[in-house]
């Protein structure tokens, strides 16, 4: 009996999502086809069903205790910190879905299997985090990874999102077949598979110089590999900018926001709780990692003129400061990768919002911005939206005293401080180099003399606006108490390693 309840408090918030899909599948299929709705209405009426969902979702799990529980035959495990992450996690989902609401409208998607699929994925991304064996953690990757796929897919008239699912499906299915063969070798020379069982033995054996160890690294190392092709970290982010560009945008910003946070997550449990035994091999892999995704994300954004590639070799420069964060695995450091994930999570919330939205006419309809040179001279026609992504571009750029400096300044003094200052002095000096393309970018903006066609701004929505303003709200204003954040990172790390 206590096992049963036990089970289902640790999965009572996917419980609950799931239940309501199936709902939302049977109001889907009896009501998709009635005359009397009309799809654009249908589909207004999943986002707010979905949006519902989502918010009683947050409350359900923020009402929870957070108990230490090992479940489901210690398949899953419920502790402090996948009790913060959770909320953080259905938090961005919900930022997220506030940017939706207009561009649904705006592009006509018809179709309710969408909000079908992103639900699927929320669960199969708090399943993500929970996860406390590999055939868990193989399990809940390839359910959240089947479900991105399709969602790149997602726009059938275009052959850019088919080109884009495809991508994504073959490369992916390589990075599962390395997971896959990695926990093989793991478990064959071991006999586990549960990390708590797995960090116990590591304890407990010293690995030398033979044909065991040799082996136990391959193993490691590809179940590392499929990890860092998850996150997109340089070399293994080949898949990311054909992927965000051929996506739908809202779909893109799904990609760019929420699986980072949950493999993230997975990746702390999995290197500094199972494996930090490994910590001198594992380091060099992170390192090198690091070293190619600040170079890489950097100067591979400066060639680019599309928005969502521009964001997506921005977003591996970001990965490389997270991973930086990763390198040592004490507890200050992890609470500055929490922190900086944060911030990184609202600032491309604010950044999505402004691109999703921003729709610029051209005869004879309103256009979403798709090149960098779109926002020319925009400064002559919307002041109060120029200056917003002034400070969301700062932001990333790290500038002081915006949230983004914070955050980058935590993650470089946890690293001096275990003596990494090599990796620290390049990760300033590419952080230098970005400031160019970001502040290009605003040269754009306020500089550019106006071209011989004006220029018409739609409005933006009500509920992307306050997104917006919630987002500037947050990253001007943070170092005020930035203690807040500091300590509900540090509560969250302490879990990780006691």
């Amino acid at each position: 009996m206590y096992n049963f309840l036990y089970n289902f408090y640790s999965l009572a918030t996917e419980i609950y999502i799931l239940f309501n899909v199936c709902l939302l599948l049977i109001y889907g299929v009896f009501f998709s086809s009635v005359s009397k709705l009309g799809y654009p209405l249908l589909n207004k009426n999943f986002t707010l069903l979905t949006l519902q969902i989502l918010f009683f979702s947050f409350i359900l799990t923020f009402i929870q205790t957070p108990l230490y529980i090992i479940s489901w035959n210690d398949l899953l495990i419920v502790d402090i910190f996948t009790y913060y992450i959770k909320l953080i996690l259905l938090l961005s989902a919900i930022g997220w879905l506030f940017l939706s609401f207009e561009y649904f409208t705006f592009k006509k998607v018809n179709y309710y299997e969408l909000w079908i699929l992103v639900l699927l994925a929320i669960i199969a991304m708090l399943v993500v985090l929970q996860s406390y064996d590999l055939l868990a953690i193989y399990l809940a990757i390839e359910f959240q990874s089947l479900i991105l796929y399709i969602l790149a897919s997602i726009n059938r008239t275009s052959e850019f999102s088919t080109e884009a699912g495809l991508k994504y499906f073959i490369l992916g299915a390589f990075s599962s077949a390395f997971l896959l063969c990695g926990a093989s070798i793991v478990y064959g020379l071991t006999g586990l598979t549960n990390l708590n069982d797995l960090s116990k033995f590591f304890a407990s054996v010293f690995l030398n110089e033979n044909f065991f160890s040799y082996n136990l690294i391959v193993g490691f190392s590809f179940i590392l590999v499929a990890f860092l092709f998850k996150l997109s970290a340089a070399p293994f982010h080949i898949w990311s900018p054909d992927v965000y560009e051929g996506a739908p945008l809202i779909i893109t910003a799904f990609f760019s926001i929420l699986p980072k946070l949950a493999i993230v997550g997975l990746l702390f449990r999995f290197l500094l709780y199972t494996f930090h035994d490994l910590l001198l091999f594992w380091q060099g892999i992170i390192l090198s990692s690091i070293f190619l995704s600040l170079i890489i994300g950097t100067f591979g954004a400066f060639a680019q003129y599309k928005w969502k590639r521009f964001l997506a070799y921005s977003s591996i420069n970001h990965v490389g400061f997270l991973l930086l964060g990763m390198l040592q695995g004490d507890l200050e450091s992890i609470s500055s990768v929490i922190f900086y994930l944060i911030i990184y999570i609202i600032t491309m919330i604010g950044i999505f919002s402004f691109v999703i939205n921003t729709k610029i006419y051209k005869y004879p309809n309103f256009y979403q911005i798709r090149y960098l040179d779109d926002i020319s001279a925009i400064i002559k026609y919307n002041p109060f939206l120029t200056f917003s992504i002034t400070i969301l571009l700062f932001s990333l750029a790290g500038i002081p005293p915006l949230a983004g400096f914070f955050s980058k300044l935590f993650i470089l003094v946890a690293a001096l401080q275990v003596n990494s200052f090599g990796i620290s002095l390049l990760a300033v000096i590419m952080s230098c180099v970005a400031c160019f393309y970001y502040i290009r970018l605003i040269k754009n903006m306020y500089f550019e003399p106006i071209s011989y066609t004006w220029k018409v701004i739609k409005p933006m929505d009500k509920l992307s606006s306050l997104t917006l303003v919630i987002s500037i709200i947050s990253i001007l204003f943070l170092f005020v108490d930035i203690e807040i954040l500091s300590i509900i990172s540090l509560v969250m790390s302490i879990p990780l390693l006691y």
